[in-house]
């Protein structure tokens, strides 16, 4: 489809006044991305990037992970405080500093809080500037667990691969539920004005709303509408979650501890798929595919949000 001339924002417009936020991004970039332009993105804040917290979790699974260990030097942790940079730098050479202007960013922060909310609308606009930059980028959270290398999973054509909590089957239906805690998105013109329309809707609804929200509410019309954006729904069987379950070990890539609420919880569960994950690599091949390990139920975080076993 031809969208009208100047429908769409140019890929390298951005106001002065903006650029100064993101100060030296444009320098960073080219030293993380892989080959093809795509960076990974996560973001931490002083309560996630203590040692023994999730980031520790989320490094240490690239390591232990079928040959991804290489993904890490692609990989950009933004912290969001001053605090999380210190100890990112400790651990990891490439670290940004996005600095989110709210109370209690620090901390471990409640789901829906103002300043976990936030976080999320922050994290966005920076991505939209990477995008603006040119990069594609795949953006994790850091209760994502990397086991398997993804991009052997995301389909070439899409402009965006979206997780999600739970999977219908068919990876183009517009009524499966996304989760924004993990989902690429390719650089172009349409995907850069997908990502600002994205974010110019917060204003749509109501003001504790957060990005994923919002986004399975609109996400219809960046599908439909001028942009016509291919977006595809990633299969739980491959990018597992705590929300749909799967026991198998065989072929997932990932494991997101959503539908999960509070950090120690999530580390209680995320540390059981860790010890479950050592088990299962440490078989020989054969062994491997008659193995009957499975998964240990995330038991403390299905507690949380009532999920049934």
């Amino acid at each position: 489809m031809t969208v009208k001339a100047g429908s769409l924002t140019d890929l390298h417009a951005w106001p002065q006044s903006q650029e100064k936020a993101f100060q030296g991004l444009a320098e960073l970039l080219p030293r993380v991305a892989m080959d093809d332009g795509t960076v990974i993105i996560t973001s931490v804040n002083e309560a996630f990037a203590q040692p023994g917290s999730l980031l520790d979790l989320f490094r240490g699974s690239f390591r232990d992970g079928e040959g991804i260990a290489h993904l890490l030097n692609h990989t950009l942790i933004v912290a969001v405080d001053p605090g999380a940079l210190a100890l990112c730098k400790a651990v990891h050479p490439h670290c940004y500093l996005l600095e989110v202007m709210a109370a209690g960013v620090s901390s471990a922060n409640g789901f829906m809080t103002r300043s976990y909310l936030e976080l999320v609308w922050s994290k966005l606009t920076l991505q939209h500037r990477v995008l603006q930059l040119g990069y594609n980028y795949l953006y994790t959270d850091l209760d994502v667990l990397w086991l398997r290398n993804p991009f052997r999973h995301i389909s070439l054509y899409a402009d965006m691969a979206v997780s999600t909590d739970r999977f219908n089957g068919d990876a183009e239906d517009l009524t499966n539920a996304p989760n924004t805690g993990f989902y690429y998105v390719r650089s172009t013109n349409r995907t850069v004005e997908m990502v600002r329309r994205w974010r110019a809707a917060r204003s749509r609804f109501r003001p504790l709303a957060h990005d994923q929200e919002v986004f399975e509410a609109i996400k219809g019309e960046f599908v439909a509408g001028e942009l016509r954006i291919k977006l595809v729904f990633l299969d739980t069987a491959l990018f597992d979650g705590f929300c749909e379950y799967h026991g198998e070990m065989d072929r997932v890539c990932t494991m997101h501890a959503n539908c999960c609420l509070r950090l120690a919880t999530k580390m209680h569960d995320l540390r059981n798929v860790v010890a479950d994950w050592k088990r299962y690599s440490s078989l020989p091949p054969p062994e491997k595919m008659s193995s009957k390990l499975r998964w240990t139920y995330p038991a403390k975080c299905a507690a949380t949000m009532k999920i049934p076993a």
